[in-house]
């Protein structure tokens, strides 16, 4: 498959993820008292849906090579990637100008 029709079908995947949502927060009771209007057999099928959707952006961004996180992360989340600064690394390192001095 070409890269322009990833791109059409990611776009499409993006539109449909999101116009659902909207349409769930539109008829979502603000009030916890309310019964939702959709039947269990009608959420439940949602679920599959937003799960389909992300099933197929995750496997368009394996092919495209892309790595992206099943979840994502908050600006407050602690980063559990280990960043190490060149700065650092220079410090640590032995002084190439001493290897003959002893």
């Amino acid at each position: 498959m070409s890269d322009q029709h990833f791109t059409k079908e990611k776009r499409v995947l993006v539109a449909m993820r999101k116009t659902l949502g909207g349409i769930i927060k539109d008829i979502t009771p603000s009030n916890s008292a309310f019964k939702s209007p959709l039947s269990e057999s009608t959420i439940e099928d949602v679920k599959m849906c937003f799960g389909l959707i992300a099933a197929r952006e995750r496997e368009i961004a394996e092919e495209a090579g892309v790595e992206i996180r099943d979840r994502p992360q908050f600006t407050d989340e602690i980063n559990k990637d280990n960043v190490v600064s060149i700065a650092s690394l220079k410090a640590t390192m032995p002084n190439n100008n001493d290897k003959g001095t002893k």
